[in-house]
This record gives C-alpha cells, sequence and structure tokens, in this order.
C-alpha cells in the first residue's frame, strides 16, 4: 500500500482525474503531495531590456497581467484538489502542496521531485495526445513512466 504519493498537478481536468482517482482508489492514510511545476514567467515581467522588441514591451503588461491570473487559478484548483482528498477522507495535516519553478523542463523536475523524496507512487494524468505525434515528441507522462526510479508510476486516463 502506498504511504507516500506524490500527485503531478496542474489546472486540467487531467490532474483532477488523478486526485479523484487517488481519493477513491488509495489509503487515507498516505501522505499526499500535490506537486506543481511552475513556469518561470516572472523574469519576463520585469525585463526592461532595449533589446526587446517594441511590440513585446507594449504587450508585457497585459503579459503579465495574464500569467498573474493563471497562477491564481492555478492556486485555486490546487487548494480545491486538497478539499477533494479531505472529503475522500484524507488527513488534511497529512496533504501538503508544493510548488516549484521550473529548472529542467516539466517532467525532468517531477521526476527529480520523485527520485529525491522517495515516494511509493507517482500519480499524474494521462494527456489526450495523439499516438503518432507522442511517439515523435514525446508527452510529460511518458518521460516520467520512463525517468522515475524510485517510486511506482500511475497514470490515469
Amino acid at each position: 500500500m502506498a504511504k507516500s504519493i506524490l500527485i503531478a498537478f496542474d489546472d486540467s481536468e487531467n490532474a483532477m482525474r488523478a486526485v479523484d482517482f487517488v481519493g477513491t482508489h488509495l489509503s487515507p492514510d498516505s501522505r499526499v503531495v500535490l506537486f506543481n511545476v511552475l513556469p518561470d514567467t516572472e523574469a519576463l515581467c520585469t525585463m526592461q531590456s532595449p533589446e526587446l522588441t517594441s511590440y513585446f514591451l507594449e504587450q508585457q503588461s497585459t503579459f503579465c497581467i495574464l500569467e498573474n491570473k493563471k497562477k491564481e487559478l492555478l492556486n485555486n484548483a490546487l487548494k480545491n484538489a486538497r478539499l477533494r482528498l479531505i472529503d475522500y477522507g484524507f488527513d488534511k495535516d497529512k496533504i501538503t502542496i508544493t510548488s516549484k519553478k521550473r529548472v529542467k523542463g516539466i517532467a525532468r523536475d517531477i521526476i527529480n521531485e520523485s527520485n529525491k523524496k522517495s515516494y511509493d507512487l507517482v500519480v499524474l494524468g494521462k494527456k489526450g495526445m495523439a499516438g503518432i505525434k507522442e511517439f515523435f515528441i514525446g508527452s510529460i507522462s511518458l518521460k516520467v513512466v520512463h525517468g522515475v526510479n524510485e517510486s511506482s508510476v500511475l497514470l490515469v486516463d
């Protein structure tokens, strides 16, 4: 039985299905980490380089407003996911939300987190990418399946 679970989470329906799967099929005695990789876009909001195109400088504030709104939506989705797990019977003190800025890429950052913390299980929603496209460019879920060494990986469709 998984005692320590990492749920790779973004604000998608696939991620919420992964939360629901954990809630309905796994033991509520488990410790759960809702893990999110944030794109590092803050630097773009503070850039004032003269080399930037005038178009970007004109649109920079709009971009930053959208990025802040996306972070707000993500934080709300993480809170809702936590509340769902509590509704399924998980102990609120055993549910942690962890967000880290993207360092190497979303898949590699999930892999690094899972290998570093020795989770029993890594759960993530499977994206609906077409088979041939996934074959050529890969997907986050496929990369995580092949990259995690210390944990089992569960893809939720």
